[in-house]
């Protein structure tokens, strides 16, 4: 019996786009384009009358944008979701938020189409596509600042509310696929005086990590910031990897930016991440793997593991895509695996102790 295609909707004001990307549909193995629709409206029209299981969503359209879209899929008839973002500023932040909102990926277009552009993304659309349709889509997808859990004041950026101090201890976080909302909630939970620095591989391109450590840094009790090459590594802030740079620490207690080679195909990676946290802070390092693609990360457990350090898994069951966490499970690296909620409180007990 022949597998069925994964039924997709393309959603775009372009009719070269529709026709850009409705051609890659057609011509990959295991996907079948069911429609197109050219707004937002009329997309909840071809929801209904065709039943996709992956909606790619062009971010800015008229009468209906993208966010405003993904937020009526959502409540109404929830289902994958995968932003088509402009490489733009305004165009990073509004994905940021679809993210958050619940979109489960996105793949960015430039300006200017090039010969490159189209071979990449004949390979990135597709597989996004399949992943997306594989996709644990979280209930809880709305979540705002709970004041009275976290005992602060929302806060418009611009440091933590406590001093800080140059760190003694370091959190390493790596995600991937439903990355940017598995961190707004386990970085909602920190306690604004968290006795640790934070440091974030989120797999991401240029650009758009900017958009989500500003997002982050909303709604955060600690700081939240795109590292910066030669900064001071301190308490009760979190750094987090630009798009294109490895993240790494300096023994002089400061972050270093590296152009060097991508490790299992990406740049940011968390394992290099990791590795360059153990050589600096040794068994001081807490390590967490949350939801993701692939298999990042798991050396950078082991190299924690191997130097006194712990480590925390999301619980695959609560991951949008579980691979990651389930690499590092396999491998008998965790040393404990708990829901998305429960991270931050583990992270404090750990270092608490």
């Amino acid at each position: 019996m022949e597998r069925s295609k994964v039924k997709v909707l393309i959603v775009d004001d372009s009719a070269y786009m529709r026709k850009f990307l409705g051609d890659i549909v057609n011509s990959s193995d295991g996907l079948k384009l069911v429609a197109t629709a050219r707004d937002g409206e009329d997309a909840l029209l071809k929801i209904k009358q065709y039943r996709p299981d992956v909606v790619t969503l062009d971010v800015e359209m008229p009468r209906l944008n993208g966010v405003e879209t993904l937020k009526r899929i959502m409540e109404k008839t929830p289902l994958p979701v995968i932003m088509v973002s402009s490489f733009t500023r305004r165009g990073s932040e509004i994905t940021v938020e679809a993210l958050a909102l619940g979109a489960v990926d996105f793949v960015a277009k430039p300006s200017q189409f090039t010969d490159n552009f189209a071979r990449e993304l004949k390979i990135e659309l597709p597989l996004k596509i399949k992943h997306a349709a594989a996709a644990r889509l979280d209930p809880g997808r709305h979540s705002g600042i709970v004041v009275e859990k976290h005992g602060f004041l929302p806060r418009q950026g611009g440091g933590s509310l406590f001093p800080g101090r140059a760190a003694r201890f370091t959190v390493a976080i790596g995600a991937s696929t439903g990355g940017p909302r598995a961190l707004e909630r386990v970085l909602k939970g920190l306690p604004a005086d968290l006795p640790a620095a934070v440091f974030i591989t989120q797999h991401m391109p240029p650009g758009f990590t900017r958009s989500l450590a500003e997002r982050l840094d909303k709604v955060s009790p600690i700081k939240v910031k795109e590292a910066a090459d030669r900064e001071r590594i301190m308490e009760s802030q979190a750094y987090i990897a630009p798009g294109g740079y490895h993240l790494l620490a300096e023994k002089n207690g400061s972050v270093v930016l590296s152009r060097g080679a991508p490790v299992n195909h990406v740049r940011p990676s968390a394992d290099v991440m990791m590795k360059s946290l153990v050589e600096v802070y040794g068994s001081s390092v807490v390590g967490i793997i949350l939801t993701g693609m692939g298999r990042d990360g798991s050396d950078g457990m082991a190299a924690i593991k191997e130097k006194g350090g712990r480590t925390i898994v999301q619980d695959p069951s609560t991951a949008v895509i579980p691979s990651m966490p389930q690499a590092v499970i396999q491998r008998g690296l965790a040393d404990k695996v708990v829901s998305l909620d429960r991270i931050a409180k583990n992270i404090e007990l750990l270092l608490r102790n």
